[in-house]
């Protein structure tokens, strides 16, 4: 049996979390409210109270860890991340800064006691998107940046509804908006780079001074089924054909933008989907990132523009909705990135400034109180799939400069944060 300091060490608890959710094809699958994610949610919980924290669950499956201070006045420091993943996702998108956050508070409590200002560890329901057609749930409650105005009727594939995936959970639909936090001074989120630039680069810490904005859309193509034998090429409207040059298009296109701008497609739906009938309908995903707004709302109005004139000359109609439009985060807190500097220079940390074009969590706080990401490198730059993987060095290094900066933040200042 192991013993209860090893249960709680960051790689243990990542262990633990692993095997929550393993998915047939391979990785992990933690969807909103299906049983895989109140299996894991479920045992955060245990860990945390293990830890020696108090724990609380908000109004949409937030989960919380507590570790109260002696200013009971004073806002909290955060530390968190998300427990949900994306269809066979890997082991520590997300669920990295909760272990570690949890292993942070449990050691603060047993080396140094009770702290000035309260910690709290959290790990967010939702930041995926990968179940419904939303994401940020969880810190997007939590943070009021977030309205989801009629999201309680969005479906997923299987034609559930939020409203029922969340009441079939356990929790009341209508009172989401009780997740509101605003006594939060700060927050901190450890996660893998998901990318390969601290790899590349050889650098142990990577500290986040900016979170791209992006945009994500269903693009739906309508054209005019027929036999595959009998219709001549000249008079085909085929879907397929069109979105093939629409989705070339834009890979050209974003290399010659350059300057870090990214478009993906990553889902393709086709219908009929029968191989001797020509393709009628067919709808993709579109997802494009920069750091600069300006720069996203130009490309897509050229994407748009570009592949109204394909559909015509493929004689079919295109039309794109819009389901995200996350803009790009305000720059990280500029003192905490000096802290974050600092700690890893007296630790002997190589590091190194790293933009993220990865979506976050402390991208939304970003927005409401002072916020700080710390990276850690992720082999071949692989996320989001079962080979995912951050070598435990790079976890250690990354939960020693996590609880440095937390135990800086809440047992040394004497002004509020």
């Amino acid at each position: 049996m192991k013993a209860r300091g090893d249960r709680l060490s960051a790689a243990g608890m990542l262990t633990e979390l692993a095997a929550i959710g393993e998915d047939p094809q391979g990785g992990i699958t933690r969807f909103l409210y299906d049983p895989a994610w109140r299996q894991a949610q479920q045992a955060v919980a245990r860990m945390m109270r293990e830890a020696g924290l108090a724990v609380s669950i908000d109004a949409v499956g937030n989960v919380y860890g507590k570790l109260e201070g002696t200013d009971r006045e004073a806002p909290s420091i955060v530390t968190g991340s998300h427990i949900d993943t994306v269809k066979c996702g890997g082991r520590y998108d997300g669920a990295l800064g909760i272990a570690a956050g949890i292993a942070a508070l449990a050691k603060l409590k047993r080396s140094s006691g009770q702290p000035r200002r309260t910690l709290e560890v959290v790990s967010f329901c939702e930041e995926e998107g990968s179940r419904f057609p939303l994401a940020y749930w969880g810190s997007g409650n939590v943070t009021g940046c977030k309205l989801f105005d009629g999201s309680l009727d969005a479906v997923d594939a299987q034609g559930i509804s939020l409203r029922e995936a969340m009441a079939g959970a356990g929790y009341k639909p209508a009172a989401h908006r009780a997740s509101r936090r605003t006594n939060i001074a700060a927050f901190v989120e450890l996660h893998i780079e998901q990318g390969e630039v601290l790899e590349r680069e050889q650098r142990q810490i990577g500290i986040v001074d900016a979170i791209y904005g992006q945009r994500r859309y269903f693009v739906d193509i309508a054209g005019r089924s027929g036999h595959a034998g009998t219709t001549p090429m000249p008079l085909r409207a085929d879907a397929l054909a069109a979105a093939a040059n629409m989705i070339v298009w834009l890979r050209k296109a974003a290399l010659e933008a350059g300057d870090g701008l990214v478009a993906t497609v990553g889902k393709l739906e086709v219908s009929p989907g029968i191989p001797n009938v020509i393709p009628g309908n067919v709808r993709y995903s579109l997802d494009i990132r920069h750091r600069d707004e300006a720069v996203i709302e130009a490309f897509c109005a050229e994407a748009f523009q570009t592949f109204a004139a394909m559909a015509e000359k493929h004689r079919v109609t295109v039309q794109q909705t819009c389901w995200l439009s996350e803009p790009p985060s305000p720059p990280m807190d500029a003192g905490l990135k000096e802290r974050l500097a600092r700690i890893c220079e007296a630790s002997g940390y190589s590091h190194m400034p790293i933009g993220s074009g990865a979506g976050h969590d402390a991208g939304l706080f970003a927005r409401t109180c002072r916020t700080a990401m710390i990276f850690v490198p992720s082999r071949d730059g692989i996320s989001h799939s079962p080979l995912e993987y951050t070598a435990p060095e790079d976890i250690e290094r990354g939960a020693d400069v996590l609880t440095k900066l937390l135990y800086q933040l809440a047992y040394e200042l004497a002004e509020r944060v």
